[in-house]
């Protein structure tokens, strides 16, 4: 979330299990914020070649600490949570080596998140957690 040519006012990194709903968090940030204001760029996709831009899906402690050493106090942690169960209803199934990889476990104790979204089906608590994020976004743009 950077004015054109700018250094970005504010970098969320987001980061959950599979199918905790990350993209669509995220997606739905995007749409009430405008692609104008927000760009989604994801670690899991093409940056895996290189740390260039923001994420949206953060993996591990060292992509928190190489965003964090790049843009310092802009930087704000989101982890997506959802159960066990929710996952499954989106299609998870665990798969050995890797759902206990570190792609998925490197963060579980991280503990230090700036913000949580749980994301288990309720809509409308759903709706009031992106609200207190959407709100925080714009008082920082």
């Amino acid at each position: 979330m950077a004015p054109r040519g700018g250094a970005p006012r504010l970098v969320l990194l987001f980061s959950g299990k599979r199918k905790s709903g990350k993209d669509f968090v995220t997606e739905a940030l995007q749409s009430r914020l405008g692609e104008d204001v927000c760009a989604v760029l994801r670690l899991s996709g093409p940056l895996k070649e290189q740390y260039a831009q923001l994420v949206s899906d953060t993996r591990r402690l060292s992509d928190i600490q190489w965003f964090r050493e790049a843009y310092g106090a802009v930087t704000q942690t989101v982890r997506v949570v959802a159960s066990e169960q929710s996952r499954q209803q989106r299609g998870w199934v665990f798969t050995p080596g890797v759902d206990d990889g570190e792609s998925e476990c490197g963060l579980d104790n991280f503990g230090d998140f700036d913000w949580v979204i749980e994301n288990d089906g309720d809509e409308q608590r759903l709706e009031e957690q992106l609200g207190n994020l959407i709100g925080f976004v714009r008082s920082r743009l």
